[in-house]
C-alpha cells in the first residue's frame, strides 16, 4: 500500500491547525501577533537561525507575514534588530528578556502538545514513527535536491 501525497497533505495540515490550536491560548494571552509566538519560539529554539530570511525558508511564511510580525515584536519590546557585520542589508533578530517568560511558556505548551500527541503510544511505536519519517524526510531531500532515489540506482559491474 502506497501511502498518497494528498493523504500526507491532509495529515500535515491536519497537524498544523491542531497545533495551532493547542499555541491559541498564549498567543492570545499576550497579545501577541498572528504567528507572533511562533518566530519567538523558531528564534529561541534555533541558534544561528536568527534572521528573517531563516524564519521564513525553515518555518515556509511567506516574507511579508514575517515582516509585519516581525515588526509588531520589535515595538512591543519582544525582538531586538541588531546589525549583521560584513552585510548591512541584514539583521539579526535577538530575543529580548521580556520574551523569556513567553519563550518558556512556549517550550512547555510544545512539550506538552508532544506528550499529547504521544498517547496511546508505546516506545517501540514511537521509534517505529521516528524511522520512518527519517526515511520519508530523506526521501523528500533526494526529491527537493532531484537526485536519483537509491533504488532506481543501477550498479555497474
Amino acid at each position: 500500500m502506497v501511502v498518497t501525497a494528498s493523504e500526507i497533505g491532509a495529515f500535515l495540515r491536519r497537524f498544523s491547525d491542531a497545533y495551532a490550536t493547542w499555541m491559541l491560548p498564549l498567543n492570545q494571552q499576550h497579545q501577541l501577533p498572528p504567528n507572533g509566538l511562533d518566530i519567538l519560539l523558531f528564534l529561541a529554539n534555533n541558534p544561528g537561525k536568527d534572521t528573517a530570511r531563516d524564519i521564513c525558508r525553515c518555518r515556509q511564511l511567506k516574507p511579508g507575514l514575517v515582516s509585519i510580525t516581525v515588526e509588531k515584536l520589535v515595538q512591543a519590546g519582544y525582538l531586538q534588530r541588531q546589525n549583521v557585520p560584513g552585510d548591512r542589508r541584514k539583521d539579526r533578530l535577538v530575543c529580548t528578556p521580556a520574551a523569556e517568560a513567553i519563550i518558556e511558556e512556549g517550550r512547555r505548551q510544545q512539550e506538552a502538545f508532544g506528550h499529547r500527541l504521544n498517547e496511546g503510544l508505546s516506545k517501540e511505536d514511537t521509534d517505529c514513527i521516528l524511522r520512518c519519517l527519517a526515511v520519508v524526510d530523506q526521501n523528500l531531500k533526494q526529491i527537493g535536491n532531484k537526485e536519483e532515489p537509491s533504488h532506481a540506482k543501477q550498479s555497474t559491474f
